[in-house]
């Protein structure tokens, strides 16, 4: 159903593209717009995974890594990215205190996850291995490839607008709506075409829930995990989310802020409908329901975690020194 729903939508932004480009710009406008937008989403479809690597920091990691916490995390994700049949993803940790995790990289051959070291800390190793099947799931649906299309079209229609707002996009007599009618394109068209782009990303947030309970084969310990990200990242600062809110969208919690419900300028899906796609499939697999944990009470965030990772935003240190 989410395959089908991102194939909709991305049906309704190419015809939105289609459709504003021929009335702003005609055929050639269209095409000066797809090529710009093409070119600038094709450097950062080949480049995104090492910018926003160095941008958090990234370290890489193995199994030889002196700390035993780090060692299950990474023998869990090779196991779990050998028993979906993937090749074996680039795994690093980032030293944020706020538990959350991504992954990044063009296709699964050159992909790359990364858990904070406050997830790290924060979650048991079952949560932990919920959360890392949800980022491989992400790699084996190709999201990156989808996400970049859509970014794609998306900064062709806002391309468009641009057009029209400064070159005034032709003779405004032969538009319906005339001047009043390209005006309200410029403001609208961006609009429509973010909408949807943010729609296309809950669904594949909805997708990766799915496989990435599969991978695990734990729904339920992917579902506590949510509930308590959402808890912690209310709490803890994501210093490197909040200087660049674009990168929020590739983290499995929106770091910047929790939001109740589903809405039409939400990135990510409302952690609680997540849990309760994910409670449903736990069911349909037979399992049991268990309760799941409360967050331990915020702490101040100099203090040492766990595990003994200080963490200073302004200043770079490897994890786990």
């Amino acid at each position: 159903m989410n395959h089908l729903k991102t194939f909709i939508l991305l049906a309704v932004l190419t015809a939105l593209f289609m459709g504003i480009g021929y009335m702003i710009g005609r055929v050639p406008g269209m095409l000066i717009a797809l090529l710009v937008a093409g070119g600038m989403n094709v450097f950062s479809y080949w480049n995104a995974d090492k910018i926003v690597l160095r941008m958090y920091r990234a370290q890489p990691v193995d199994e030889n890594h002196p700390n035993a916490v780090v060692r299950n995390y990474v023998a869990d994700v090779r196991q779990m990215a050998a028993d979906a049949g993937m090749p074996q993803p680039q795994v690093a940790i980032i030293p944020n205190d706020q538990p959350n995790a991504f992954a990044t990289g063009r296709n699964p051959e050159n992909a790359a996850v990364c858990a904070t070291t406050g997830l790290l800390d924060m979650l048991t190793r079952e949560e932990v291995r919920g959360v890392m099947a949800h980022e491989l799931a992400h790699v084996k649906n190709r999201d990156t490839l989808t996400m970049t299309v859509t970014a794609t079209i998306a900064g062709a229609i806002a391309a468009l607008a641009n057009f029209a707002l400064f070159f005034g996009g032709g003779d405004d007599r032969e538009r319906p709506g005339g001047l009043v009618g390209t005006l309200a394109l410029m403001i609208l068209a961006p609009m429509a075409a973010g909408l949807v782009q943010m729609a296309i990303s809950r669904a594949r947030e909805y997708e990766a829930d799915r496989v990435g309970a599969e991978i695990a084969g734990d729904p339920h310990a992917l579902a506590s995990a949510l509930q308590k990200i959402e808890t912690y990242a209310r709490r803890i600062h994501n210093p490197t989310a909040e200087r660049n809110p674009a990168s929020g969208q590739l983290f499995i919690i929106n770091p910047l802020a929790g939001k109740g419900a589903d809405n039409l300028f939400s990135t990510h899906p409302a952690t609680g409908n997540r849990v309760r796609a994910l409670m449903e499939l736990g069911t349909k697999m037979g399992m049991r329901p268990r309760a799941v944990a409360e967050p331990i009470p915020s702490r101040p965030s100099a203090a040492p975690t766990t595990t003994g990772v200080p963490t200073t935003p302004d200043r770079p240190r490897g994890p786990w020194g």
